[in-house]
């Protein structure tokens, strides 16, 4: 059995907050916020909207658009770091019920700003074994919940919003696939850097610097691994779909890879840091605005709190 994405689908909540908005309680302005992260807007979800619901709507496009009924899909994973419940259930758990998955599995993903990619992983290792057909992966954060509004440091950079896609198997491929095993890393040492709460604070916490340092080190390291492990080359890669965290680590990434910038795709100006929304997000944009070609090699690279970080490579 090889895996292909069959379908993508997002959800993003009506309310929108420019910069300057936030610069009329804040001591700061668009142009600073601007230049420092690459951020224009983000969306808010409203006070009746949760992680689960705006899950909830994602997969609900990502079904429909591949005309498949919540009935048959096996599994459920969300990746969040912002779940309904500070332990369970999981979000997932009420999205299988919600959306009428009776068969389904369900399981939440936590690695942060990397939960999309360790979940599309983990939908890759059970489509291959033969012990799922049909999986839905999400991401969906409701980060607007653990910020502290007058933080400029923080509450600046996050958004709120959700994005799917449904993973299923296709036998006209060859036996090795075009979806390739991912890379994932962690390094524990550095967990206190990030942290969506803590014993003193219900608030996120972050030290910028060194997720930074973090992930230009990182990325380029796990992005020339994985195409070294698959004998492909930079040039073979039409896509590069970062986690949207800061425009200034994307250019950080693309100097250190040595390629164009417009090989990455960005949204982060239009919703800002989504945390584990933010790729399949950025997937399903590309996907309506046709940018995803059949026979594209595609790669996903997520990095954030744990700190982890991973890439999953596959072609379109």
């Amino acid at each position: 059995m090889v895996p292909r994405i069959l379908s993508t689908g997002r959800y993003i909540p009506e309310r929108c907050v420019s910069n300057d908005e936030l610069s009329a309680r804040l001591d700061t302005s668009d142009e600073w916020i601007f230049s420092h992260t690459g951020i224009k807007t983000r969306y808010l979800a409203a006070d009746n909207e949760t992680t689960s619901s705006l899950a909830l709507r994602a997969a609900q496009a990502a079904l429909e658009r591949a005309g498949k009924a919540p009935g048959e899909v096996d599994l459920i994973l969300v990746a969040t770091g912002s779940p309904d419940y500070p332990g369970f259930p999981s979000c997932a758990s009420i999205v299988q019920e919600q959306l009428g998955c009776s068969q389904a599995a369900a399981m939440d993903v936590v690695a942060a700003c990397s939960g999309f990619v360790y979940a599309v992983e983990t939908a890759r290792s059970f489509l291959v074994s033969g012990a799922a057909r049909l999986v839905l992966v999400i991401g969906s954060e409701v980060f607007s919940r653990i910020l502290d509004w007058s933080d400029r440091a923080t509450c600046i950079l996050f958004g709120d919003g959700a994005g799917a896609v449904l993973l299923g198997t296709d036998e006209g491929l060859p036996p090795n696939g075009d979806f390739r095993r991912s890379l994932l890393m962690s390094d524990g040492s550095g967990a206190e850097t990030l942290t969506s709460r803590q014993a003193h604070s219900p608030y996120l916490f972050m030290n910028g610097r060194r997720v930074y340092n973090f992930a230009i080190k990182i990325v380029p390291e796990l992005v020339g691994k994985i195409l070294s492990e698959n004998g492909l080359a930079l040039d073979d890669l039409r896509w590069i779909v970062p986690h949207q965290a800061n425009a200034r680590i994307i250019e950080s990434t693309a100097k250190g890879l040595g390629i164009p910038l417009n090989r990455f795709y960005m949204n982060i100006a239009r919703y800002a840091n989504t945390s584990g929304a933010s790729i399949p997000i950025a997937l399903d944009e590309m996907n309506e605005k046709g940018l995803l070609k059949r026979g594209d090699w595609v790669l996903l690279v997520g990095f954030g709190a744990g700190l982890t970080a991973g890439v999953n490579l596959f072609r379109w």
